[in-house]
């Protein structure tokens, strides 16, 4: 599943007319630098979420080997979200990212799936280490333990790509709610596990984020 249902508030005057999947990065959108990592693991379904501007994204995308859901009336944040896309999604576990980031290396996704071990783990997240983080200000989200557990706080930013069970979506009584819910409890049985991106990543939160990516990406020649 790609999140692509926010508002973009903090892009400014860059998502007054467009969605922020939209917002091009070295003169590609952001949802199609997704759609490219997403289709070098082939994926056999990819749902996108859609809430703000819908219908822009949606003709973006029409052609494309998705399948979008409209998020009405109101926006479910992630974890509401992903919980809404379950039907069309028809997997479990599911893999998660967020397109508003740009990954220097090897493909996320492919990470994460070589990674994943049900027996252990409930989900897990890619990490970023700060020193390997551009664009984002602030503490990191995580540390690992020896067995690389997650544990909140720590100089690990998590970079949008996830591996995760979704039973326990079902738990939450709200329609709108994070994914950080169901971490947190998932956290609590030590079911929460997380990996180290090898690469370099930029957060394109921000307008600035775009000019960081830029310079980034040809910083490592990508």
């Amino acid at each position: 599943m790609i999140f692509a249902a926010g508002f973009g508030t903090r892009m400014t005057h860059l998502t007054k007319s467009q969605p922020k999947p939209m917002i091009q990065v070295a003169g590609l959108p952001l949802i199609d630098r997704a759609l490219g990592l997403v289709a070098e693991v082939q994926s056999p379904r990819t749902v996108v979420n859609l809430h703000y501007l819908p219908d822009m994204l949606e003709a973006h995308l029409k052609d494309k080997p998705v399948i979008t859901v409209r998020e009405e009336p109101d926006i479910l944040e992630t974890g509401g979200g992903l919980r809404n896309a379950l039907p069309l999604l028809q997997s479990d576990p599911v893999l998660t990212l967020n397109p508003d980031v740009v990954w220097i290396g090897p493909n996320p996704l492919k990470i994460a799936l070589g990674a994943w071990d049900p027996t252990r783990m409930d989900a897990m997240l890619l990490c970023v280490p700060k020193i390997r983080v551009h664009g984002r200000d602030g503490d990191g989200d995580f540390h690992l333990d020896e067995d690389n557990r997650l544990h909140r706080g720590g100089d690990l930013v998590y970079g949008g790509v996830q591996i995760m069970k979704t039973a326990r979506l079902h738990d939450v009584p709200q329609a709108t709610f994070s994914l950080n819910v169901v971490w947190n409890e998932m956290a609590k049985d030590a079911r929460l596990h997380g990996i180290v991106y090898p690469g370099h990543w930029c957060d394109v939160g921000r307008p600035e984020g775009i000019r960081i990516a830029e310079d980034t990406l040809r910083q490592h020649h990508v």
